[in-house]
């Protein structure tokens, strides 16, 4: 083993599912410098998650249950020739002191180089090819008025996995705060440029999708110029820590009628926007893409789809024509290519999210730290995909 050309070596190991790797590190002592190099990292997460076989991957948080907010997170698994399209799901059992009824999940930002973040009780990051689980240190914001928005992304030039929140204030149309936590020092500190955007500026709760490219986190948001409301994309850039307003052509007639997501585009060269009514069960869409990402003016209508009855709201974006909805029965449905997979899997109250699941070896432990330490999950059958009584009582 000790003999073999590293390049070869390196070639294919790097096919190989993370938690083999994770075994392959006690062949020998190269082999172990190998898979723990930061650079073979990165390239296994290039080379690994481009392979794309017959198997597909979602990860997926619910809440199953009428009582409680008890949250399933759940990477589900289905192979595209099945003529029986049959699913499988294994449920990621966070640590004890993470699992009681109080502690949830209602939001999955990611992957960013296969680290997710779980926006919830607690705030936590996650890979779930490691099966490691890190909860956030509690933000500095105490204040129980307004929303919060988060954004997740990767500063190349200091190797740091950075997470920022958006506070607005209810009481205060517009007005709003930010923080940004970085996993290197495991703290926040507060962005003290978050009121240099003009005002008044606010966000849209609907847009769902975790929405990050060029290095910039994106969120979809509107401005009141003169009384009128005008459609805007609020970005920060998580190399240089600042915001800045992107602008957006009329690409909808009204809020209330047209629901609008922001999603990646291009593997995530640039953004784009999926509009679709509110209302009805035969619904088209509309997909908008900012075609170069740095100028405001090279938004286009790329395509429009449907009229498609399964979908309600969308709730992820598996990238090309590939779009991840909610339907009235609160299931989980792929849409691809004209076609719809129903992925066998419920949420109650509007809780259901989900995105595509890439295998990485990005550790979300830092140095020698004790006190704040990443902890270890295990991944179960999921109890409930095939519960015939469990569904007939959802229905």
């Amino acid at each position: 083993m000790e003999n073999l050309p590293r390049e070869l070596v390196s070639n294919v190991l790097s096919r190989l599912p993370a938690k083999v790797l994770h075994l392959c590190k006690c062949v020998c002592k190269s082999w172990l410098d190998l898979i723990t190099d930061p650079h073979f990292a990165t390239n296994y997460y290039v080379v690994y998650n481009s392979l794309r076989g017959p198997e597909e991957h979602l990860l997926v948080i619910r809440r199953p249950f009428y009582s409680g907010l008890k949250t399933f997170i759940s990477v589900l698994s289905w192979n595209i020739n099945d003529p029986k399209k049959h699913v499988s799901s294994d449920v990621l059992n966070p640590p004890f002191e993470y699992s009681s009824e109080d502690r949830y999940w209602t939001e999955i930002l990611g992957p960013c180089n296969g680290i997710y973040l779980l926006e919830g009780n607690p705030n936590v990051l996650m890979n779930p090819s490691l099966r490691q689980f890190r909860a956030l240190p509690q933000s500095h914001f105490a204040s129980p008025c307004g929303a919060d928005y988060a954004g997740f992304g990767f500063d190349p030039k200091t190797n740091d996995y950075k997470v920022v929140v958006i506070k607005t204030d209810e009481r205060q149309l517009g007005c709003w705060s930010a923080e940004l936590y970085s996993l290197n020092s495991n703290s926040w500190r507060k962005l003290d440029d978050s009121n240099s955007l003009s005002l008044p500026f606010e966000i849209w709760g609907s847009s769902r999708v975790y929405t990050y490219a060029n290095h910039c986190s994106h969120w979809w948001g509107f401005v009141d110029e003169f009384g009128a409301t005008k459609d805007v994309v609020l970005a920060f850039d998580m190399v240089h820590d600042v915001f800045r307003k992107i602008k957006v052509p009329k690409i909808r007639d009204s809020w209330e009628e047209n629901f609008a997501t922001l999603a990646p585009f291009n593997d995530s060269a640039t953004i784009g926007v999926i509009v679709y009514p509110v209302r009805g069960t035969d619904k088209c869409f509309d997909v908008w893409v900012m075609k170069d990402y740095w100028d405001e003016g090279s938004w286009v209508k790329q395509y429009s789809v449907g009229p498609v009855q399964v979908i309600y709201k969308l709730v992820g974006f598996c990238g090309s024509d590939r779009f991840l909805w909610k339907d009235d029965d609160e299931r989980l449905v792929l849409y691809e290519s004209e076609k719809t997979r129903d992925l066998q899997v419920y949420g109650k109250y509007d809780s259901i999210r989900a995105a595509r699941y890439t295998e990485s070896l990005v550790s979300l432990q830092r140095g020698d730290e004790f006190g704040h330490k990443c902890f270890s999950c295990c991944l179960v059958p999921d109890p409930l995909l095939h519960d015939t009584e469990y569904v007939v009582s959802f229905l």
